[in-house]
């Protein structure tokens, strides 16, 4: 992606300024921002669990009591990542907040997830860049290398099988698979687990 950042350039203060003065403070602007995600993805690298989980808190990003956050996760814009209670993320996962992500409890994403709440519109001459918060419910399960797509919305006990792409909201409890994601299969309406799973070093 190219264009990652929504709303680049309209300000009523700065369309007042000397060109030049808009270019720095632009640059400036973005400079920051986007040292702040390359901060929060300098923290997956730390091997310590409880070190990454305080200093992503110091960016921003909203973390539950007792959920594990493994290695080399990622973050866009962490201040509008929203984590619960007792969740468990693998390895490799990206979470794309630039519209806002938010994950309940007992939440397990398998490793290499990439979670969107931002991309381009395909249909746009100017290839303009479109989305809309990502929310998943508790008890979710997402499969290792899903892709979750801007405005998607996971009931509560929704599974997304490994690799599948979902574009479409899924209704609680529903099992979904493939490319684009559909329907496969529900789970039991009893779902009372507590997930505690943490790795120190991982």
């Amino acid at each position: 992606m190219t264009a990652s950042h929504p709303n680049r350039s309209r300000h009523p203060v700065l369309g007042r300024l000397p060109l030049p003065v808009k270019k720095l403070a632009h640059k400036v602007f973005w400079l920051a921002y986007d040292a702040r995600d390359f901060l929060a993805e300098a923290v997956g690298w730390l091997p310590s669990s409880r070190l990454r989980r305080l200093l992503w808190r110091m960016l921003g990003v909203s973390i539950g009591r007792e959920t594990s956050i493994q290695r080399n996760c990622r973050f866009y814009r962490p201040g509008q990542v929203r984590i619960g209670d007792h969740c468990v993320i693998l390895r490799d996962v990206l979470l794309d907040g630039r519209m806002g992500v938010t994950i309940s409890d007992n939440v397990n994403i398998s490793e290499g997830v990439l979670i969107f709440s931002l991309h381009h519109d395909m249909r746009s001459p100017e290839f303009a860049a479109s989305g809309a918060p990502v929310t998943i419910s508790d008890h979710v399960f997402v499969g290792a290398r899903a892709i979750i797509l801007p405005g998607v919305e996971l009931g509560r006990g929704a599974v997304v099988a490994a690799g599948a792409v979902v574009a479409k909201s899924v209704p609680p409890l529903t099992i979904v698979g493939g490319v684009p994601a559909h329907p496969i299969g529900t789970r039991p309406d009893v779902l009372s687990y507590t997930l505690d799973y943490r790795k120190f070093l991982g």
